[in-house]
C-alpha cells in the first residue's frame, strides 16, 4: 500500500457510492459499489486478501470514488461504468439479456410473439425462459389454440390461418374488443399455469372427432393435448401460491462459486440457471452483485428468495421486490434443493474440467512471450467472399479474453479486385484505424491478422502509413489451415505446443473471427439473392422487398412459403407470380 492510498483511505466518507481501482498505467481494473465507501474500500487494503482479490489489490496504484444519493443509484452507476470500461477483474454475467420472453402485444388487433427486448410498453411479458425451446413450443401451442392474428401486419385478404380456424381475420372482419379481451384473458390464464380448462376442451374435441371417425383431426388435436401435458410434466417442483419468484443459492469450492437460480412464475418452475465464477471480493457482496447484474437484464419478480440475511440486506434497498430468507416450510425445502443444485453444478465443472482457464493469466503470459504489455484488448481480422462476390471484411474484439460483440465490425469490400485477400485486408485495416485515429482511439493492445507473413507486411504498411504504434502479429497456419502459432513484425515465430491453454485461447479467437466473417458473408449473399429474385418480378418495389425480407429472412423460409402467406404481403396477382417463379413455373420477366 503506497502513500497515496494511505492518504486517500483517511479521506473516505461514510456515504454510499462507487469506487474505481486504477493500476499504474491509469487503467481501471475494478469497479465496485458500497453502502459505506469508507468501510468497504478500506477493507481491501487493511485486511489480508487471497486469490483473485489479492491479485487485484496488488495491482492497485490508486483509487477514485463517486458519491451517490442512495445505494440504488450507486448500483445503476456501477453497472453503467462496468459496461463502459469492462475492467479486467469485474465479473460479467453471460447470456442473461438473451433469455426469451413470451409477449402479448396489446394493440388494436393483438397478437403473441417471442420477445427479447422488454422495453415495449404495449406488451405484457411472461418469462424469462432459460431454455428457449420451451418459450417457442409454448407460443406455437398458443397460436394454434387461440385465434389471434399471426401476421406482423394486418393484410387486406384472409390467410391460411383463417381457413384453419386459427385466426379471427381482422383483415376482413370487425372484431369486438370484448372478444379480444376474453382471448387475452384465456391466454394469460394459460400462461399462469391454469390450463386444465384447455386440456378438458381439447380432450372433449378429440373424443368428438374420434366418435365421428375423423381420425385425422383427432390426431391433430392429440398433438396439442400431448404438447401441453409435456409442458406440465416438466414442472418438477410446484408451489401453489401463484407468486412470481426467483430463488438464489450458492456453493463454494477452491475459491470458485456456483450460483444457482430457480425461476418460478405463477408458482410453476419454468427454468433453472447456474453460473460458476472465481471469487473476488467478499462472498456475500460478490453474490449480491451477481444477482443485481442478473436483474439489469431481466424483469424483477414480486419475490426474490436468497440463502442468508447479509445478501437479503444488500438487495433489499435496491430491488423493487420482496426479498426473503425462508427458515421453514415448503420454500425452505426448495431453497435447500437450489443449494444442492449449485453444489452438483460446481462438482460437475471440476470433474469434467469445464472451468475456464484464467484468461488474465494467459493474456499476461502471452504478453511476456511477445515482449509486449498484457494485451487486454485484442482485435482480429478475417475476410470472406465467393469467387470475389459479396466480399466482406470482419473484425472481432476481445476484452480480457472475452468477446465484446458490440465492438464487432464488418466492412463491405470496395476495392476493384475483391478476390485479392491482401488488397481487401489492406482496405479494411486502413478504414478501421484511420477512423479510430480521427476519433482519437481507443486503440487495441494487439492486432491479430488471419494470415502469415504476407498479411503481416500489409498490416505493417497500413500502420506505418497512419503513423500508429500498435502491436500486430499474424497467425501461423499448419498444412491443414489450423492455427499453430504467431509471427511478429520481425518475423519471429512463436509456437505453443508446450502451452496448450494459450494455444486453445488463440484458436477460439481465430474460430470466432472466422465464424463472424463467414456468417456476415452469407447474410450479404442471401440478401443479394433475395434482391435478385424480387427484381425479376415486376411490381415488387422497395417497401414490399423490405417487408418480404422481414417475413422470410432465409432462402429456405422463402422457398417453403405457401401462396397464402405471400398473399398476406402482396396483391394476389403478384403473390402468384412470385410463388410460380420460385417453383420454376414461369420465366424471368
Amino acid at each position: 500500500m503506497n502513500d497515496r492510498i494511505k492518504e486517500d483511505i483517511n479521506l473516505l466518507p461514510n456515504k454510499s457510492g462507487c469506487y474505481q481501482m486504477f493500476d499504474d498505467n491509469n487503467e481501471i481494473i475494478y469497479i465496485g459499489k458500497a453502502k459505506n465507501l469508507k468501510n468497504r474500500v478500506s477493507q481491501y487494503f487493511l485486511r489480508p486478501q487471497s486469490g483473485k482479490t489479492f491479485a487485484m489489490v496488488s495491482h492497485v496504484d490508486h483509487f477514485e470514488i463517486i458519491i451517490t444519493k442512495s445505494e440504488k443509484e450507486a448500483f445503476i452507476l456501477e453497472m453503467n461504468l462496468i459496461q463502459k470500461y469492462l475492467p479486467r477483474y469485474n465479473i460479467l454475467l453471460k447470456d442473461d439479456k438473451h433469455y426469451p420472453y413470451i409477449a402479448i402485444y396489446k394493440v388494436k388487433d393483438p397478437y403473441i410473439s417471442i420477445a427479447r427486448n422488454l422495453k415495449d410498453k404495449k406488451c405484457k411479458y411472461y418469462g424469462p425462459f432459460p431454455i428457449s425451446t420451451n418459450a417457442y413450443d409454448t407460443v406455437n401451442i398458443l397460436n394454434k389454440l387461440f385465434p389471434l392474428r399471426k401476421c406482423n401486419k394486418v393484410p387486406k385478404t384472409p390467410c391460411l390461418y383463417y381457413h384453419l380456424g386459427q385466426c379471427l381475420a381482422p383483415c376482413i372482419n370487425k372484431i369486438e374488443q370484448s372478444s379480444y379481451n376474453k382471448i387475452i384473458n384465456d391466454i394469460e390464464t394459460f400462461l399462469k399455469g391454469d390450463n386444465k380448462n384447455v386440456l378438458d376442451e381439447l380432450k372433449k374435441k378429440m373424443n368428438q372427432y374420434s366418435e365421428n371417425l375423423d381420425f385425422e383431426n383427432a390426431s391433430e388435436i392429440k398433438k396439442y393435448y400431448d404438447a401441453i401435458k409435456h409442458i406440465n410434466d416438466r414442472q418438477t417442483v410446484e408451489l401453489f401460491d401463484k407468486i412470481d419468484r426467483d430463488i438464489f443459492a450458492y456453493n463454494i469450492r477452491d475459491n470458485y462459486l456456483s450460483l444457482s437460480n430457480f425461476i418460478y412464475r405463477k408458482g410453476i418452475l419454468i427454468g433453472k440457471r447456474n453460473f460458476v465464477y472465481e471469487i473476488i471480493d467478499d462472498i456475500n457482496d460478490f453474490v449480491s452483485d451477481l444477482i443485481l447484474q442478473y436483474y439489469a437484464f431481466n424483469i424483477v419478480p414480486s419475490e426474490v428468495v436468497v440463502s442468508n440475511e447479509d445478501i437479503k440486506n444488500n438487495l433489499s434497498g435496491i430491488l423493487d421486490s420482496r426479498v426473503i430468507v425462508p427458515i421453514k416450510g415448503k420454500l425452505f425445502e426448495i431453497l435447500n434443493s437450489v443449494i444442492n443444485n449449485a453444489k452438483e453444478d460446481l462438482d460437475e465443472h471440476f470433474v469434467s474440467a469445464r472451468l475456464e482457464d484464467d484468461k488474465l493469466e494467459l493474456l499476461t503470459e502471452l504478453g511476456n512471450i511477445l515482449n509486449i504489455k498484457t494485451p487486454l484488448t485484442i482485435e482480429l481480422f478475417d475476410n470472406s467472399h465467393l469467387q470475389g462476390t459479396n466480399a466482406i471484411g470482419a473484425m472481432v474484439c476481445f476484452k480480457n479474453g472475452e468477446p465484446v460483440k458490440r465492438n464487432y465490425r464488418k466492412y463491405n469490400i470496395e476495392s476493384y479486385n475483391k478476390k485479392d485477400d491482401l488488397s481487401s485486408m489492406k482496405e479494411v485495416l486502413y478504414r478501421r484505424y484511420s477512423r479510430l485515429k480521427e476519433e482519437n482511439g481507443p486503440y487495441p493492445d494487439l492486432i491479430i491478422l488471419d494470415g502469415g507473413k504476407t498479411q503481416l507486411e500489409i498490416g505493417k504498411e497500413v500502420l506505418n502509413e497512419l503513423r500508429l504504434n500498435i502491436n500486430i502479429v499474424g497467425l501461423v497456419k499448419s498444412d491443414k489451415h489450423k492455427t499453430s502459432g504467431l509471427i511478429d513484425t520481425n518475423f519471429n515465430e512463436y509456437y505453443f505446443d508446450d502451452n496448450k491453454p494459450i494455444f486453445y485461447m488463440l484458436t477460439r479467437m481465430q474460430d470466432e473471427v472466422h465464424r463472424y466473417a463467414i456468417t456476415s458473408h452469407i447474410k450479404k449473399r442471401n440478401k443479394g439473392m433475395f434482391i435478385d429474385i424480387y427484381d425479376k418480378i415486376k411490381g415488387i418495389g422497395p417497401k414490399k422487398k423490405e417487408l418480404l425480407n422481414k417475413t422470410f429472412p432465409t432462402m429456405k423460409e422463402l422457398y417453403d412459403a405457401k401462396l397464402e402467406e405471400f398473399e398476406q404481403i402482396l396483391p394476389k396477382a403478384l403473390a402468384i407470380k412470385l410463388y410460380e417463379y420460385l417453383h420454376g413455373d414461369i420465366k424471368d420477366e
